[in-house]
């Protein structure tokens, strides 16, 4: 039996059916995936500039020039741009050869130098190489993804959008402004400074390589951290170069010999908290620049300053604080200084404690007698430091001083000097609350908006809230004699044009010789207080009702300081007051303040009259005193060293160079001066002042009659 197998083939039909199958499958994937791509690919910018105007409107700097509103958070570099043509030709030519050598020549994506990458990394079997050209880079700049296959393949369609758009120049340009480094820094300027703490155009040709290795793997050849595997990657990056005919055998050898110039990076003036203020209070329009009055190097300085102090008194409860200074001459804030400003981790760093109302403590009355000595008190007015109790509500409350302790009658000067509550509450109850609320005004005090009935006798102490600003604009215009003017925050602008006298010239003179006269401060704070200041400075402190804020404000001849202390979240400190903590970095601010210029006397008014107190003491009066006969000739005496002064000796200043100037006044009508120390004749000079080299001890300083006690540790 036969049995016969049949061959069924297809029919050439059904093949042309099924090819057209596959080959519409295959369209079909393709199309998805061209959808896919294009619905997945991100437009390019218009312009490259643009995206750099977005991250900043305006740029803040101080007085001499220097940034202030640095921050390397932003997407972009826009502060610190460099041209291209300013580059060197060596750093570029190194950049190109190290990052896509044919980056003239291809359409914004290196087939072939994928292709090397695909194989290589085939062979490793991992990722060793990413063969990203120079413009896939600026895609990756600009619209930032997860690396992925997905986001590789994404990047070359925009690579070559990019390349339609932007001359190769416009694109390098943009990558050596914009290319990441380590701690967040963009852009070559920003690496040279954050490396070398320097310009690029002082760089070696080792460094301008360094600065090219590191666009790789900043954190891998950390110069600092890895210098080794840094100098073993840029002799390596040299040595091709010079393989590949890019750099000469001179060259290649002195990379070879030379060494990288490792530096700190240039230290960042935190103004935010200023630049805020500015922002929000002046109407400033989007500029390239705007000069604010600022001096950046001392706000760095008194920052260290501030946040060295905090830390130390951390274990006092303090967490908080902030210093003002104000050049009052020119009537401009120099610095605006917040404690732990920039570090995030620190508590209540986002809020600005120079504008945050607080209590005042004793810091009100100066104004206090001012107001009194307008109504008739001299500083040799008696005042009753006695018991004091008065009702409130139902009750009574008992006024007390600081230390406890009473002194019976006691002049105004001691009064305020000593910075006693009893004399204070009653001027207060002379002057009267509701007169002095409007006298506080006429300094700029504001937010005292309640009744007087609200505040009370205790408006004396600090019962109320003001703010650092004002409280330091108002000492601003003890310290010009009474004269109120508008502080000025940026060069040659105002926020509002004013300029009057709220006091009389005299009485703010009167106020500022209390404040700076060691001996009218000695019952409560001792002869040697931290308060006595080297040069001529009128001080106040304050502290508020269970340590909640402590103040101090100084004033020389030419600069006002306000500093609180406290915490924002209103946590009372442990027993801090203005002499113990905010003290400590006025004296610090003042010698920063004074280092570099001639300090002078605080001013003194001819209208003052100097008489004799029934005490017998010399003392100015704003009146003529009856029964009196006024000494027209005003008091020789010695400026510095001040009654009292301590002085430590710089140890960074050999022995034989650290000297200090003694200064007297009103010796118009001597002919000589004959300088005595401890009994000992130093010198006899025809001129008020002699220089005198700095020993550590104990000393008397006698000249021609007039007498100081100071001492050098």
């Amino acid at each position: 039996m036969d049995i016969h197998c049949h061959r069924h083939s297809s029919s050439p039909r059904s093949s042309r059916l099924n090819y057209r199958a596959l080959l519409l499958v295959f369209l079909l994937i393709l199309g998805t995936l061209g959808l896919l791509t294009y619905s997945a690919t991100l437009k390019m910018p218009d312009t490259l500039e643009a995206l750099l105007h977005n991250q900043q409107k305006s740029y803040y700097f101080d007085r001499y020039g220097e940034r202030l509103n640095i921050t390397y958070a932003n997407s972009f570099n826009s502060a610190d741009l460099i041209s291209l043509h300013e580059v060197p030709s060596l750093l570029t030519k190194a950049l190109i050869f190290s990052e896509d050598r044919r980056f003239y020549e291809h359409d914004g994506v290196d087939w072939r130098a994928r292709a090397a990458a695909l194989l290589q990394n085939i062979r490793a079997a991992k990722m060793v190489r990413g063969a990203s050209s120079i413009t896939e880079q600026v895609v990756r700049i600009i619209h930032p993804r997860r690396r992925s296959l997905q986001a590789k393949w994404l990047e070359g369609f925009e690579a070559y959008a990019l390349q339609q758009k932007f001359s190769k120049a416009e694109i390098l340009d943009f990558y050596i402004n914009q290319v990441p480094y380590a701690k967040q820094r963009r852009g070559i300027k920003q690496a040279s400074q954050l490396y070398f703490g320097r310009d690029i155009d002082t760089l070696n040709e080792k460094e301008m390589l360094a600065l090219v290795v590191l666009i790789r793997a900043p954190h891998h050849f950390d110069p600092f951290r890895h210098p080794q595997r840094l100098e073993g990657r840029i002799i390596s990056l040299a040595d091709k170069m010079y393989r590949s005919g890019q750099l000469t055998q001179e060259t290649l050898y002195s990379i070879k010999r030379s060494t990288l110039g490792l530096g700190a990076p240039k230290e960042i003036i935190d103004a935010r908290h200023f630049i805020n203020y500015v922002a929000t209070h002046l109407k400033t329009k989007a500029s390239d620049k705007i000069q604010t009055t600022l001096d950046g190097h001392l706000q760095i300085e008194i920052q260290k300053n501030l946040d060295t102090t905090l830390e130390k008194l951390s274990s006092k409860r303090v967490q908080n604080g902030a210093v003002l200074v104000i050049d009052h001459q020119r009537n401009e804030v120099v610095a605006w200084v917040v404690g732990f400003a920039g570090e995030a981790d620190r508590q209540g760093h986002s809020y600005d404690p120079v504008v945050q109302p607080r209590q005042p403590g004793s810091t009100l009355k100066p104004f206090l007698y001012a107001q009194a000595f307008e109504k008739g008190y001299e500083a040799s007015t008696l005042l009753d430091d006695s018991e004091l109790r008065e009702g409130v509500g139902l009750g009574s409350h008992t006024y007390k001083n600081y230390s406890n302790l009473h002194y019976g009658e006691i002049s105004v000067r001691e009064s305020l000097g000593n910075s006693l509550n009893i004399p204070a509450v009653r001027t207060l109850q002379y002057v009267g609350t509701a007169d002095f609320l409007k006298f506080l005004k006429r300094f700029g005090i504001n937010t005292l908006q309640e009744h007087p009935d609200y505040y009370g006798d205790g408006l004396a102490l600090g019962n109320s809230e003001v703010t650092l600003l004002e409280l330091t604009q108002a000492y601003a215009t003890l310290a010009r004699m009474g004269n109120r003017k508008a502080l000025s925050f940026l060069e040659n602008r105002y926020l509002q044009k004013e300029e009057h006298q709220v006091i009389d010239e005299k009485v703010a003179s009167l106020i500022a010789d209390i404040l700076s006269d060691p001996f009218a401060r000695a019952k409560e704070f001792g002869f040697n207080s931290i308060l006595n200041m080297p040069t001529q400075t009128a001080v106040k402190t304050g502290t508020s009702n269970d340590y909640h804020d402590a103040w101090v404000f100084g004033y020389n001849d030419k600069y006002t300081v306000g500093i609180w202390f406290g915490n924002l979240d209103y946590q009372k400190m442990d027993e801090i007051t203005g002499s113990k903590g905010p003290a400590r970095v006025l004296r610090t601010t003042l010698s920063l303040l004074n280092r570099h210029r001639e300090t002078h006397p605080l001013y003194l008014s001819d209208d003052l009259v100097r008489a004799r107190d029934v005490n017998g003491r010399d003392e100015y009066y704003l009146r003529t005193p009856t029964g009196t006969q006024p000494q027209q000739q005003k008091e020789f005496k010695i400026i510095q060293p001040s009654k009292n002064l301590i002085m430590a000796k710089d140890p960074r200043i050999p022995d034989n160079l650290e000297s200090y100037i003694f200064k007297v006044e009103n010796g118009s009508h001597f002919k000589q001066y004959t300088w005595r120390l401890n009994d000992q004749i130093i010198a006899t000079t025809s001129e008020p002042q002699l220089e005198w080299f700095i020993e550590r001890g104990s000393f008397l300083l006698e000249v021609n009659g007039a007498r100081v006690r100071f001492s050098v540790q």
